[in-house]
């Protein structure tokens, strides 16, 4: 699949993303695809080139641009239960100073950028994410109702807290359909039960599953979390989403 690397104008600044698409041609669809913790790098790029070979324009940005182009740290090839510790210590500080201001300012750049791209169709896009990527893909939909018609995210961050705008309380706005591919131990069953009341109260057409025998990361190939079945999972459950939501949009 065709892919380059962009950069996206925000009001912070540049922000460096990696974009793919199908080969060939024409107008696709749109998806907007927010990496994990551990920031854009090779495992993101080549999910974001799957993506485009089953027919839509992906963009996928270093939600770190602001303390320099991805990766945003010095990743090592594999992150395993030994690296995890000083990886998290390095990234804390990053994730922390990206608020939830920082995170909508951005969501509205991205959005603008993508819908902007002559290969892109008119109709509505997908924010979809993972683990830390899901929160900002809820608050992307949650933002921009009508813009973005299917939220998917996998081993999700924190989608209910005690804050005022836990992405839970926010679900009212949502007019996208949603799917949350937990791992087992993701969220505490009561938390689950409160976010699919929140879905269920705003009528908001969702699914959430908790994915058999996967620990958090699953989906991710350089990392020792990473469940091949539930990695198929996971595309079996997106690429239907894409196909009722934006394919035809």
């Amino acid at each position: 699949m065709p892919s380059t690397t962009v950069q996206i104008p925000t009001p912070d600044g540049q922000a460096d993303a990696f974009a793919a698409f199908p080969d060939g041609g024409g107008r696709h669809p749109g998806v907007l695809l927010y990496a994990d913790a551990f920031g854009l790098r090779p495992v993101l790029q080549e999910m974001a080139r799957e993506l485009a070979g089953h027919g839509y324009h992906v963009l996928a940005p270093n939600i770190f641009y602001r303390h320099g182009p991805a990766p945003a740290i010095d990743l090592p090839e594999h992150i395993d239960q030994e690296t995890r510790p000083a990886v998290f210590a390095q990234l804390m500080p990053l994730i922390e100073a990206h608020t939830t201001e920082r995170v909508l300012r951005d969501a509205d750049a991205y959005l603008k950028f993508l819908t902007a791209q002559p290969e892109v169709g008119e109709g509505p896009v997908a924010a979809i994410g993972y683990c830390l990527g899901a929160v900002l893909a809820m608050r992307t939909a949650t933002a921009h109702p009508g813009q973005v018609a299917a939220v998917a995210g996998f081993h999700p961050g924190r989608l209910v807290t005690d804050e005022p705008d836990s992405p839970h309380c926010l679900v009212p706005h949502l007019t996208a359909q949603v799917h949350l591919g937990l791992a087992e131990g993701d969220m505490a069953p009561e938390k689950i039960k409160e976010l699919d009341q929140a879905l269920d109260t705003a009528g908001v057409e969702h699914s959430i599953e908790i994915y058999p025998g996967t620990a958090h990361g699953f989906t991710m190939s350089d990392t020792s979390a990473f469940d091949s079945a539930g990695l198929q999972r996971h595309w079996d459950r997106l690429l239907p989403l894409l196909e009722r939501t934006v394919a035809n949009g």
